[in-house]
Parts: C-alpha cells; structure tokens; sequence
C-alpha cells in the first residue's frame, strides 16, 4: 500500500513537471508573438500617400546665351594674352548695350595643347588652344540682337543656344505648389471617404520639381561679322512650371 502511494505521488509530481513545462513554452511562444507584433511597423496599415499636382504659367523676363572666344597659338601665353584681349573687348561691347556687371558670369576657361595625329598613330604638337565662356543675363529682350551683334563683331566666335527663363523662380514655383497642395488634399478626403476612413495628421510632404526653358536659336561658331545680319523675330512664349507634391497622412 504505501509503495502504490509513493507510485501516485511521482506520478503527480511528474505532471504537475510536465504541466509546468508546457505552461512555460506557452508563455515563451506568446511571448515571443507579443514582442513580434509590437516590433511590426505600426506606419505602414495607418498611412496613405496622395500626391497631386500643380501647374503655373508665366512669361519669360530674361534670356541666358552663352558667349566664347576660342583662341589657338604656338606658345601658351600667347594663346592666354590673345584670348583674354578679345573677351575683354566682348565684355566692354556687352557692356556698351547697357547690360550691367552682375549679369555676365564666367562659365569657362580651359587651356589645353593642340596636337596632329599622323596615320600611323603618333601626334605632333602644334600649340595651345584656349576656351573661355561666358555666361549674358539679358533682361531687355529688345537688347538681344545687338547684343549679339555687338559680341560677335568683336571677337566672339562661339554663341550658344539662347533661352528664356524667370529670374524669380521661386515665386511662380509657389503658385504651382500650392494648387499640387490643394489637389493632393481634395484626393486624401475623397480616398478616406471611399474606403471609410478618417484622415489623421499629416505627417510628411515631398516636393518634385520641372521647368521647361524656352530655347530660341544656336548659333554655335558664328562668324566675326554680322553687320548685315537681319535681327530675328524673337518670341518668348510663356513657361509652364510643374510642382508634384505627395502628403502622407495617418487614418483611423
């Protein structure tokens, strides 16, 4: 009798072990879960992105060329004296049209040697040639031809593609945003509606940016004389400047 008694009170001993043990894997598993679920992003089934888009119109008040003097001699300094001489009768004649300082900018000057390649593969040095550019700012549209004409005649022979922009970008760009704004609201209230959801705090905006400059005409290795040149018929047209802007919003 009492050896069946020590039997039944291992064996209970045995399952009151084996039930702990379960109950301790449980509690590990469920664990294990709750820590999982609180480490989920708990962003990404509470947001939704909109986007919308604003377009702006505007009329072109200036116009950028670009204007060069490529010059080539033996001797390098000869090639830098020369060169500077000419940009700097350019400079003046620009000038000259009432185009002020703060409108002619620098973009380039490259100095490099000149060599002949023969048939079979070797070079022969034949000198230096330079490259300087500038950079016209013209604010009085009726002032293009003559500026041109001016910089040609006096030396320029490299005048690159002319185009209209805004000099005050900034203020055209924030009549586009504010209408991508208004659209991207308008479609985060339609979507909440439609799928039963009320917008919450927004929580992030992301802007995109495009402008389309208006190019005119090249005129890529113009010759020294245009004298005789018959004066272009300009037409500045308008920019359209777009603005996207995405909003994300929480929802409840």
């Amino acid at each position: 009798m009492e050896e069946q008694t020590k039997k039944f009170e291992l064996s209970d001993r045995v399952f009151m072990l084996s039930g702990l043990l379960v109950l301790i894997i449980l509690v590990s598993i469920i664990g294990g879960l709750v820590y999982k679920f609180q480490s989920l992003p708990q962003n990404v089934p509470q947001d939704i992105i909109v986007s919308g888009t604003g377009k702006a119109y505007i009329k072109p008040d200036i116009g950028l060329v670009s204007i060069g003097v490529k010059t080539e001699s033996l001797k390098s300094q000869d090639a830098v004296n020369q060169n500077n001489t000419k940009m700097a009768a350019i400079i003046k004649a620009i000038k000259e049209t009432g185009v002020d300082e703060k409108d002619i900018q620098t973009t380039l000057y490259n100095l490099n040697p000149v060599y002949d390649w023969t048939d079979w593969g070797g070079r022969t040095f034949k000198g230096y040639s330079l490259d300087q550019k500038i950079t016209v700012k013209i604010r009085n549209f009726d002032k293009i031809n003559d500026i041109l004409d001016k910089a040609t005649a006096s030396g320029a022979n490299d005048v690159g593609q002319l185009q209209f922009t805004v000099d005050d970008m900034e203020k055209i760009k924030a009549e586009a945003r504010t209408k991508a704004i208004a659209e991207a609201k308008t479609k985060a209230e339609a979507l909440a509606n439609e799928a039963g959801l009320r917008l919450g705090k927004l929580v992030n905006v992301s802007e995109g940016y495009d402008n389309y400059p208006q190019p005119i005409y090249g005129m890529g290795g113009a010759s020294v004389a245009m004298e005789k040149s018959i004066a272009p018929d300009i037409q500045t047209g308008q920019m359209e400047v777009n603005v996207t802007v995405n909003l994300t919003y929480k929802v409840k």
